[in-house]
């Protein structure tokens, strides 16, 4: 089976390379960027002002290859990839919660992007703790790291 995703926009941020970046949404607090919707998906953006946070689904576009080992940002312990959020993936798909500051002309005025700029869209979707945020969490081995995501930043080791 062959899947085929059509990118509906790109996202603009400051982040020219991965190395420096920060890992998550939230060791970007304040880092501003945009969403470009391409005109013919504009009109899905209707009624999506209301929300204070979306989900973006994105293509890691310089992202080749994979290992099914990794040593993440957050750790220095060589972990199983899907206990880890590397970039480098089979598919090579990113998620990250955004806060929505507006919307004019089908751009999307956004902060807390921890994406870099060029970066193709696959989809947005609205932020709904109801639906999103979860009770009695378990990270795993990220418990004792967690902490540590608002100084961390990417270097080369996904090159």
């Amino acid at each position: 089976m062959k899947i085929i995703f059509e990118p509906i926009g790109i996202i603009h941020s400051p982040f020219q390379k991965p190395e420096g970046m920060p890992i998550q949404p939230a060791g970007a607090a304040g880092v501003k960027g945009t969403v470009e919707v391409y005109e013919e998906f504009r009109e899905g953006l209707k009624d999506l002002d209301g929300f204070s946070h979306i989900v973006l689904l994105y293509y890691f576009h310089r992202s080749r290859g994979y290992r099914l080992h990794v040593v993440p940002y957050m750790d220095t312990e060589e972990r199983g990839l899907f206990s880890t959020r590397a970039p480098k993936r089979p598919n090579p798909i990113g998620l990250s919660v955004v806060q929505l500051d507006g919307i004019g002309n089908g751009t999307l005025h956004i902060h807390n992007v921890d994406i870099l700029d060029g970066t193709p869209l696959l989809d947005i979707k609205p932020y709904v703790p109801e639906f999103d945020a979860q009770s009695n969490i378990r990270t795993g081995w990220l418990e004792k790291a967690s902490k540590a995501v608002f100084k961390r930043k990417a270097d080369d080791r996904f090159k």
